[in-house]
């Protein structure tokens, strides 16, 4: 008898947390059937905008299909559209001239670190002079690069008539010389940039404990023990996110080059998306576009992956 009893009291002790844990779960499927719907337009948005797309590239690098041929025309090539990119001259100058550009993301850290340092302590209307930096970046490219074709202008030019006046008696031609065309738009590109990641350079900067610099201070450090052992290594994590996205920016450059260049002159600005784009929406061959834009894929994961790797000997959390 007093086995039973105990056994009844037990049942009746857990059968109100059975029951409440019950009522938990009905309550959590349904709050996540909820969320879910909530979010499923989403989800079906990036599904058809964004991993479709991604999907097609990768099964029609392997196939020659044109756009003005239906789908039945499609062909599998296999390996064909990646062996005719090894003797494409365009191509391997498109991947060149990425590789210069991508010289503009120190040259932008560089400059952004060295501003924001100086607007975070010593310059006063610190919100004027980040708004100020931050203007071009959020501008309209097609304006920006309007007005950089008037100050490049070879002979009108501001720039041009400033070298004249040192003495220069024939200045480069900027935009219209292949010699010059790429370090035009690096300086353009550097130029937009450097707001952004002078705003997130402030950002790392004031995140930094203030106490540091105090007790450096009291060991009589100078500003640069105090820059080399303090303000860099704390920033790091901030240079590294800014590496990377700068490098991935570098290699989507097409506004740009679509407004002053189109690729030229004699393709010395033309970059692999430029190239992608003429080879699908001019000459409509669809199959080596997405090989180009396989590569391209290819190029800036592998690039991730090194950093990745190697943020480990110079990052610090």
């Amino acid at each position: 008898m007093a086995s039973k009893s105990s056994t009844t009291a037990g049942e009746l002790q857990e059968s109100p947390r059975t029951m409440k844990k019950s009522k938990k779960s009905k309550i959590e499927k349904s709050e996540n059937l909820v969320g879910f719907l909530f979010v499923s337009p989403m989800l079906l948005g990036i599904s058809v905008i964004v991993l479709f797309p991604i999907v097609a590239t990768f099964i029609l690098a392997f196939a020659d299909w044109k756009f003005v041929t239906g789908i039945d025309q499609l062909q599998w090539v296999g390996f064909d559209n990646f062996i005719a990119l090894t003797s494409d001259e365009k191509f391997t100058k498109s991947v060149i001239n990425n590789a210069i550009f991508i010289f503009t993301v120190p040259i932008t850290m560089f400059c952004a670190l060295f501003l924001a340092v100086i607007i975070d302590k010593n310059v006063y209307l610190k919100s004027y002079f980040k708004v100020a930096f931050f203007m071009p970046y959020i501008s309209s490219v097609v304006a920006i690069a309007v007005v950089w074709q008037v100050l490049f202008h070879p002979s009108q030019g501001p720039i041009n008539q400033v070298l004249m006046t040192f003495g220069i008696e024939n200045p480069p031609t900027w935009i219209s010389d292949p010699n010059f065309a790429l370090i035009s738009l690096m300086i353009i590109h550097t130029w937009i940039s450097i707001g952004f990641s002078l705003i997130v350079y402030i950002a790392g900067l004031q995140s930094i404990p203030k106490e540091l610099y105090e007790a450096a201070d009291i060991d009589g450090a100078n500003s640069w023990y105090k820059f080399r052992n303090i303000t860099f290594p704390l920033i790091s994590p901030t240079s590294f996110f800014l590496l990377i996205t700068g490098i991935i920016a570098s290699f989507k450059v097409f506004d740009l080059i679509a407004v002053l260049t189109e690729g030229g002159p004699l393709n010395s600005t033309t970059m692999l998306v430029w190239h992608l784009y003429e080879r699908a929406f001019l000459d409509l061959d669809v199959g080596y576009a997405s090989a180009i834009a396989v590569v391209l894929f290819l190029f800036v994961f592998s690039i991730t992956i090194i950093q990745w790797i190697g943020q480990k000997k110079w990052v610090n959390y």
